[in-house]
């Protein structure tokens, strides 16, 4: 007999493919061919009548019941160099070119909560992303694009409560009501001191920034996703995949925990936490431990937390081709690599995927090269059928066995974070971070891998075999000294101009806030950057209550 769904709901009556056919028959359809290229028909979802469906808890084979025959995963591609009029032209070359949002990389600075005109700032301004100062840089980079129609990811941590501000007053300049903006942002603090290093404050107040800006989006920006949980910089760091199974969806539980405990309802946030995964080389490790990542969600959404709405159980994230596997040496080869790494992304069933450009590992992406990554994909959507069928590899003895397998590793870590904490992951989170547990693990995991390429037992085409190759060189996109130029001519100017009176009272309102633990955070950082406040400055006021975050020696 066919097995019925979860009791959880409400349906125990009914068989799963009952339950799926009706999801599957309300959704629309893509206005596409379902077949091979030799016309050979294909079913939507392959299995046994009694197994697991998509769109079903838990959600292993897919969060929606249609997967990509609804609706292909969003090519989003990652962005940011030089100054906002750069940025924003690339922008525009991404959207007409077929992107389906815009992805933001900051540079340096910004991500540090640093000025350009700032003395630490030097010679990094404009160079791995975009500048942002001020709300003026912000109107530059979204200039003649509507925010109403574009979904926008921001790759934001420490600062990233200053950056939505700026995005939302930017909007509403243009008649875009904060209401009607779709997008994402980074803002995952923890992944920060276990991997990323891009910290500012200590964890605690990190934290209760995060607190403050999920509650202000609750409540004002429905439609905006407030983290986005990142494995991809755990992954990047060197950790192995359970690792960054582990360590993100703890993060994840983390928050979870945190918003709980300032109040908010587990069904009232969860539904709008994303997550971001890394799809590096090694395949079918890869979709396994996508797969077992959504199994895991939905399971201690429901068994620990108590999530009551589907929404909150449904785990759905971006994915970007592992950069950390690109290769200087013969770099052509990388888009070989990336492609691999978005059929992985794309079996695995992301919702949103970015494709890394081959020449990453020498400079920032040319024009070219980003739009090479960006046909990449639109390959693997139109070309291969592999969107045709909700979990293809679903089923298979191999594909199996790596997400149980990545799911038992994850669970072995997630015990340890939770003894850490006392049966608390926020506060095994906390302990692990200040005695270095997390960052102990993944350099571990970094120098393992290193031997094993240094001595021959992996091997990395074009780096320890297969090495010959001819001496073209690769063009680079080169950002010169005139961007850093520019970029503080354009704060001076902006100073220059600025209200100072109102300028220091929107300071000082931050500054209150920040020793207020009562008092939500946004609402003054809106009205610091409408008075063209920098974000250096607004970092100041908090970092007078705060502190700096020093970083304790791994062992």
């Amino acid at each position: 007999m066919p097995r019925p769904i979860c009791d959880n709901q409400g349906m125990a009556d009914r068989t799963n493919r009952e339950i799926w056919q009706e999801a599957f028959d309300g959704a629309p359809l893509r206005d596409a061919d379902f077949e091979t290229m030799s016309g050979v028909p294909v079913e939507p979802i392959y299995g046994p009548d009694d197994g697991e469906f998509p769109g079903q808890y838990p959600y292993t084979r897919g969060v929606h019941a249609s997967m990509y025959r609804s609706r292909l995963w969003t090519m989003r591609m990652f962005a940011g160099f030089g100054t906002a009029e750069d940025t924003n032209d690339r922008f525009k070359q991404i959207l007409a070119a077929g992107g389906g949002g815009l992805s933001t990389a900051f540079d340096l600075p910004t991500l540090m909560g640093r000025d350009s005109d700032d003395p630490f700032s030097l010679g990094e301004v404009g160079k791995a992303g975009v500048a942002v100062d001020t709300l003026a840089d912000m109107e530059d980079l979204f200039a003649d694009i509507d925010l109403g129609q574009v979904s926008t990811s921001m790759t934001i941590n420490s600062p990233a409560p200053i950056l939505l501000a700026m995005y939302i007053a930017v909007a509403e300049k243009g008649g875009t009501a904060r209401t009607g903006l779709r997008g994402t942002l980074q803002n995952d603090i923890l992944k920060e001191y276990q991997a990323q290093k891009e910290y500012i404050f200590p964890p605690r107040p990190s934290m209760r920034l995060i607190s403050d800006l999920v509650s202000y989006t609750s409540a004002e920006l429905p439609q905006w996703n407030p983290i986005s949980i990142s494995g991809y910089h755990i992954r990047e760091a060197g950790s192995t995949a359970a690792e960054e199974l582990a360590f993100t969806l703890g993060n994840g539980f983390a928050y979870v925990e945190a918003a709980v405990a300032a109040g908010l309802d587990v069904d009232d946030f969860a539904p709008r936490l994303s997550f971001f995964f890394n799809s590096h080389i090694d395949f079918f490790e890869e979709i396994g431990k996508l797969r077992a990542a959504r199994r895991i969600w939905a399971r201690w959404m429901k068994d620990r937390y108590g999530a009551k709405s589907e929404k909150s159980m449904l785990m759905r994230f971006h994915t970007q081709t592992a950069g950390v596997s690109l290769t200087a040496q013969q770099p052509e080869i990388n888009i070989a690599r990336v492609a691999i790494q978005a059929l992985a992304g794309a079996l695995g069933g992301t919702q949103s995927l970015h494709t890394d450009s081959y020449d990453e590992a020498l400079a920032l992406p040319t024009e070219k090269a980003a739009r090479i990554a960006l046909r990449t994909q639109q390959i693997v959507a139109h070309e291969t059928g592999v969107a045709h069928v909700a979990d293809p590899l679903g089923g298979s003895h191999f594909v199996e066995a790596m997400t149980d397998e990545m799911e038992r590793q994850a669970e072995e870590l997630f015990a340890k974070v939770d003894e850490m904490g006392n049966g608390s992951m926020l506060e095994g989170s906390f302990a692990g971070i200040e005695a270095g547990w997390f960052q102990g693990r993944i350099a571990d995991s970094a120098y393992a891998f290193e031997r094993k390429v240094n001595s021959g037992r992996r091997i990395v085409v074009g780096v320890n075999d297969f090495t010959e190759t001819d001496d073209d060189k690769t063009p680079i996109l080169y950002i010169g000294p005139e961007v850093e130029e520019r970029q503080l001519e354009r704060l001076e100017t902006v100073k220059h101009d600025r209200v100072d009176s109102e300028v220091e009272r929107t300071l000082a309102a931050v500054a209150a806030a920040a020793g207020d633990p009562t008092e939500n955070t946004m609402p003054v950082i809106v009205d610091a950057v409408k008075a063209y406040a920098t974000v250096g400055e607004i970092i100041a006021a908090f970092e007078h209550e705060f502190g700096r975050w020093d970083e304790p020696t791994a062992i």
